[in-house]
């Protein structure tokens, strides 16, 4: 976290989309900070991996993503790939390479490979990183051989290996029980603390309010509301973005829950909508 690491990420007018399908519609988002967590919410199709995938340049897209003075969408590949880690929302199937492999197999691709080849050095860091993120136990077993939750842990090892300032993470808490959720949003919140930007697709909205300073809620690629929880989760936004009649209380330590009461009909949809955007 060196340099400009304070800098904000300034999202402006993103439009991506595939073989000819917009997804997202001109998308500007509030100034992300350092430091912080930003949750994407929104129902299915809504653009929140989309918007991910462009950042992370997996994606043509058109507009800017400014970190600093630095066009995210335009620098150098490898500058990028010193600065932006993406983690998807789960590894690819027929990877025989242990978790220990694997993450060793990330840090010599890394812009620092030249120093670290697989010097003890670099396996040193990779024991490290096993330990942050609570996967040690089972460093010698293959990825192919773990469970949903366990490829999801071994992921976000492998997004942490260049020590990025930009962390993209697209649901990496949906395959994990619910001890693991807090471990490992306990972890992303660490990672905010030491100056990073980080970017967390998210269904549950009830985890999201809890981890995030932030909430951008997106519905059929435009923006509904951004803001702290508060002001982005309130019955008018989830009316439009999620059609449902809903409730936000707050429990004794004044943390909001979002409570469904049912679905909304079109024409109360539209009067959400109008009431949201005033």
């Amino acid at each position: 976290m060196s340099g400009a690491a304070d800098a904000s990420l300034v999202i402006e007018g993103l439009v991506a989309g595939y073989a000819g399908r917009r997804v997202l519609d001109h998308v500007t988002l509030p100034p992300l900070a350092a430091g912080t967590v930003t949750m994407l919410v929104g129902p299915n199709g809504a653009g929140k991996s989309t918007l991910l995938r462009s950042v992370a340049r997996l994606l043509p897209a058109e507009g800017t993503a400014w970190l600093g003075a630095v066009d995210l969408l335009r620098m150098p590949p490898r500058a990028h790939a010193a600065t932006v880690a993406f983690m998807p929302q789960s590894l690819p199937q027929g990877v025989h390479l242990t978790v220990f492999e694997a993450l060793l197999s990330a840090m010599n691709a890394s812009a620092d490979s030249a120093v670290f080849g697989a010097s003890r050095e670099s396996q040193e860091r990779v024991v490290a990183l096993l330990d942050r993120v609570g996967i040690r136990d089972y460093a010698h077993r293959p990825l192919d051989e773990l469970s949903g939750g366990e490829r999801q842990l071994a992921s976000l090892a492998q997004t942490l290996v260049r020590d990025p300032r930009v962390l993209l993470l697209d649901e990496p808490t949906s395959a994990l029980d619910l001890r693991h959720q807090v471990s490992v949003m306990s972890l992303v919140r660490s990672l905010a603390d030491e100056g990073r930007i980080v970017i967390v697709v998210a269904h549950d909205l009830n985890l999201a309010a809890r981890w995030a300073e932030a909430l951008v809620v997106l519905r059929g690629g435009r923006l509904v509301a951004a803001g702290t929880p508060a002001d982005a989760l309130t019955p008018a936004v989830l009316a439009e973005a999620y059609g449902v009649s809903a409730r936000v209380e707050h429990c004794s330590r004044g943390q909001a829950h979002v409570l469904v009461d049912g679905l909304v009909d079109s024409e109360r949809m539209e009067e959400a909508s109008w009431a949201a955007t005033r």
